[in-house]
C-alpha cells in the first residue's frame, strides 16, 4: 500500500457510507495522532488499538447525528506523488472555518487552529467536514 493515511481515511468515509458503526484499519502512530484530533473534535466516536499477531489494529467506532453521519467528506491533500506543505501564516481554512485540516508539524500531528496558534506550519494531510 503506497498511501496508509488515505486508505485509513477513505475507510473511514466508506463504512459511513455503508452505515457501519465501526471500521477496522491496520495500525500506525500517524493513524491513531489523526484517530485522536477525530475525537477530539467530534468526528467519531472513539477508538482503540486491538494488539493482534501479527500487526495491531485500530478499531474506530463511527458518530452519527440522528441518521447522518458526522463525517461528510474527507479530502486528502498531500499524496505521496504530490507532497503539500504549508508555512505558519498561511495554513488553509476547510470550508471557511467549519471543517477541519489536519496537518503534519514539527510539534506532532495537529489541527489547522492549533498549528495557527503555534504558529507552525508543516505536511497538509487532509481536510474533513
Amino acid at each position: 500500500m503506497t498511501d496508509p493515511i488515505a486508505d485509513f481515511i477513505i475507510r473511514i468515509k466508506n463504512a459511513h457510507m455503508a452505515r457501519k458503526t465501526v471500521v477496522e484499519a491496520p495500525f500506525s502512530r500517524m493513524k491513531k495522532s489523526i484517530a485522536d484530533i477525530l475525537v477530539s473534535e467530534g468526528y467519531i466516536s472513539s477508538f482503540e488499538v486491538k494488539e493482534e499477531k501479527p500487526f495491531n489494529k485500530l478499531v474506530v467506532t463511527l458518530k452519527y447525528i440522528g441518521r447522518q453521519p458526522a463525517i461528510n467528506d474527507v479530502k486528502r491533500l498531500s499524496k505521496p506523488g504530490r507532497r503539500v506543505y504549508s508555512p505558519a501564516g498561511t495554513v488553509p481554512k476547510t470550508l471557511g472555518g467549519y471543517g477541519l485540516t489536519i496537518i503534519s508539524t514539527s510539534k506532532g500531528v495537529m489541527t489547522d487552529t492549533d498549528a495557527r496558534k503555534a504558529n507552525v506550519g508543516g505536511e497538509l494531510l487532509c481536510q474533513v467536514w
